[in-house]
């Protein structure tokens, strides 16, 4: 016992001195969407002061495709360095209910920190001859199949979102996946899809333009950031989805640089230029512990599985 307590005090100072050196290079920032969507809106915000705090840089790397899996999967499968990490949606508990997925969304990670949350906004063309929700639940309806709603992917949170909205309301549309937030967002003002469900980030600046029309934030309670716009709840009674992002690196990521980041996070979440970027665009920062993040992942997983199950929603 005396040789193995020796040999551990060893080699203590080896992995301190390992760890300490963290960051000596530029960490690798994955946002699992093309560039400009609410996810890398919020990632970038972030990475500009991780740098700041840590004095390396922390370059932001888009992976979009399949609702977020892949630029996850290559998050879990890099080496757990700390030079890999990735800032997520909640579509990733969503896409992990729905993809038989090549790494364990929940074991398979080494949580960090939730970053914020905030509401999907129901928005549609401004072009579209509907006032509020109501009309345009009458719309869907008396149109069974003739309106389509776009998603930044099949298992995407806002796709998701959108198929339990059908089912509570007994209305049926088509859906078109996109690779990303962006695009969809690009489609829905040239008119070429009808309506989606959407976190605020990007789609903020097309409201305020006057190019989308945000008709209800997709919550039980309206939104500080929007008072003004119903919460879908007065309408479709039960029915809401809270939308977060968060933080994650690769399982077996050294605990101390996890609570490095977590820390990190923890400051800049505090700066009051930084929640008033984020509230600009209806989201609220929300820093949490690692293992705080890690239950909130097992149970929207759980949750999102049941109504996958329930739904029978099969992947596009």
């Amino acid at each position: 016992m005396l040789v193995l307590a020796l040999a551990l005090a060893a080699a203590l100072p080896a992995a301190q001195a390992q760890t300490g050196k963290w960051p000596s290079k530029p960490v690798r920032v994955i946002v699992p969407f093309p560039a400009g969507g609410s996810t890398d809106i919020v990632a970038r915000i972030l990475a500009a002061r991780l740098s700041e705090e840590f004095g390396q840089q922390f370059v932001v790397d888009n992976r979009g495709g399949a609702g977020g899996t892949i630029g996850a999967e290559i998050a879990a499968r890099a080496e757990p360095d700390g030079y890999t990490v990735i800032v997520v949606a909640s579509s990733y508990v969503t896409a992990a209910a729905l993809y038989k997925l090549p790494y364990d969304p929940v074991k398979g990670i080494a949580p960090i920190s939730m970053i914020n949350t905030g509401a999907l906004m129901l928005s549609v063309n401004a072009s579209m001859k509907v006032a509020n929700l109501k009309e345009f639940i009458e719309l869907v309806r008396a149109k069974p199949g003739a309106l389509n709603f776009g998603s930044p992917g099949t298992g995407s949170a806002p796709h998701l979102a959108a198929v339990l909205f059908q089912q509570m309301t007994g209305t049926n549309m088509v859906h078109v996946p996109y690779k990303g937030d962006a695009p969809a967002i690009a489609d829905l003002l040239a008119g070429q899809i009808h309506v989606m469900l959407l976190s605020g980030p990007a789609l903020f600046p097309q409201i305020k333009a006057g190019r989308l029309r945000a008709l209800a934030v997709i919550t039980e309670q309206r939104s500080p950031a929007m008072p003004d716009l119903p919460a879908i709840s007065e309408l479709v009674p039960g029915y809401s989805q809270t939308a977060w992002n968060g933080m994650w690196a690769p399982a077996g990521t050294p605990r101390e640089i996890i609570s490095r980041l977590n820390q990190a996070l923890g400051r800049i979440l505090k700066q009051p230029e930084v929640q008033e970027r984020l509230r600009a665009v209806g989201r609220e920062p929300a820093h949490t512990t690692p293992e705080e993040f890690g239950r909130v992942i097992a149970r929207d997983v759980a949750k999102w599985s049941k109504v996958v199950k329930a739904g029978n929603i099969k992947v596009d």
